[in-house]
């Protein structure tokens, strides 16, 4: 009996490494970078900027991703694009003051304008690697790497900030993108061209598509609405976790990054489980199952405190959380996959980066409001309740999997077969 683990397929092994070792790279990047321009700005306000210039590509080049990725080899963008993030890094060895914090806001808008290609040229080739009943188990291996990339990458870029500077981070940044530049290389290839020649497939669905289309789209209509609602839930907890677990809460900073780090131990579970022993099981049920259970722990940690502010019931919650938001990614992932042309997903996965940057923005300027009229406890309500509303939104109007469909990529059937 064959694996039900996409782990089984080498190639897909491969770019798995790939993103362990280039998202370990980001979390060195992505914690140390914020506190140098923190220091050399000297303000929140500095590092707020650093963070804000980073949605900004997703919106702006989402129609460029999608017209690249729909009409070349996401293999070989991948690798332009990991070649592209290492040497964006190199201005930031000449960053010594604050007179040079100009650059340091081009080099985070240059790595967010890649990613923006990045991320799209990955989804749109994860089912070139593996078949529609693996989809579920590559996506939760892909999201297990992440956060295993935060729990490695993040503290020992804290750590070489201590001992270093930031020209020690920037130089191991620059050589786990190359590595996964080399390791994405040896995939096979898998051109959007050579979809042309799949045979019973309709011209139309050959055939390039840009974002609005795209956006159009009726089938994914709902799964860009599941995207939306749970992108303004999660920009409003951008804002409103600190103020509750400082306010309510009563805790410390020390206690801010405990409960968020925590939340890396059940996304790891759930990846681990999820990757390696889940086959066949439905993507929209995981998708709406996991963002009711998302909610409901979300609702229940912010009604808590007039229970207890002891620490440890929400150092539980917070960890349990984690696994949710897996499972969900790994079922919206897998649906969008399973139900866009190979042709169109590049144009599908820029639709999906700009639909959740626009609602995660959306989000914390709601989250914004905690400071009038409205007050942070029934801004917390609504955020749970979002993850409710949207989890309600998949199981309703997700398309349901249909594993008889000719599958996709060049390869076919027949490649299936050998592949499992």
């Amino acid at each position: 009996m064959s694996s039900p683990s996409a782990f089984a397929i080498p190639a897909f092994r491969r770019l798995w490494a790939a993103g362990l070792i280039s998202d370990t790279g980001d979390w060195l990047l992505f914690i140390a970078l914020p506190l140098v321009v923190f220091q050399l700005s000297g303000s929140a306000l500095g590092a707020s900027i650093a963070f804000l210039l980073e949605l900004a590509p997703a919106v702006l080049l989402a129609p460029l991703a999608a017209r690249l990725t729909s009409r070349f080899d996401r293999r070989w963008i991948m690798v332009t694009v990991n070649v592209g993030q290492a040497l964006a890094l190199l201005p930031l060895l000449t960053v010594h003051g604050a007179t040079e914090l100009p650059i340091a806001y081009g080099v985070i808008v240059v790595h967010a304008s890649l990613s923006t290609l990045f991320e799209p040229a990955k989804n749109s080739l994860l089912p070139d690697l593996v078949a529609n009943d693996r989809l579920v188990s590559a996506n939760a291996l892909i999201g297990l790497n992440q956060n295993l990339g935060r729990l490695i990458g993040g503290p020992i870029g804290g750590l070489l900030l201590i001992v270093g500077d930031l020209r020690l981070i920037v130089a191991a940044d620059a050589v786990t993108y190359l590595i996964s530049a080399a390791l994405i290389s040896t995939l096979p290839a898998t051109s959007t061209a050579a979809a042309r020649g799949i045979p019973g497939t309709d011209t139309e669905a050959r055939r390039s598509i840009g974002l609005s289309a795209a956006l159009r789209m009726r089938r994914l209509s709902g799964a860009y609405a599941v995207i939306f609602v749970s992108s303004v839930a999660q920009g409003m907890f951008v804002v409103l976790f600190v103020l509750f677990a400082l306010g309510p809460l009563r805790g410390s900073d020390a206690d801010v990054g405990l409960l968020r780090g925590i939340q890396a131990s059940g996304a790891i579970v759930a990846g681990i489980v999820l990757g390696f022993l889940a086959r066949g099981a439905s993507p929209r049920v995981l998708a709406g199952a996991s963002l009711l259970v998302f909610g409901a722990l979300s609702l229940a940690t912010w009604n808590l405190p007039p229970i207890t502010t002891d620490l440890w019931p929400y150092v539980l919650l917070f960890a349990a959380v984690g696994a949710p938001g897996v499972v969900m990614l790994a079922g919206l992932m897998s649906v969008l996959q399973e139900h866009s042309e190979p042709h169109h997903r590049g144009a599908v996965f820029a639709a999906v980066g700009l639909v959740a940057a626009v609602g995660q923005a959306g989000g914390i300027l709601l989250g914004a409001l905690s400071d009038g009229p409205v007050g942070l406890m029934p801004l917390l309500q609504a955020q749970g309740c979002l993850y409710l509303l949207s989890g309600v939104i998949a199981l309703r109007w997700l398309p349901r999997a249909d594993r008889d469909r000719t599958p996709a990529g060049p390869a076919g059937a027949a490649t299936r077969g050998r592949r499992a």
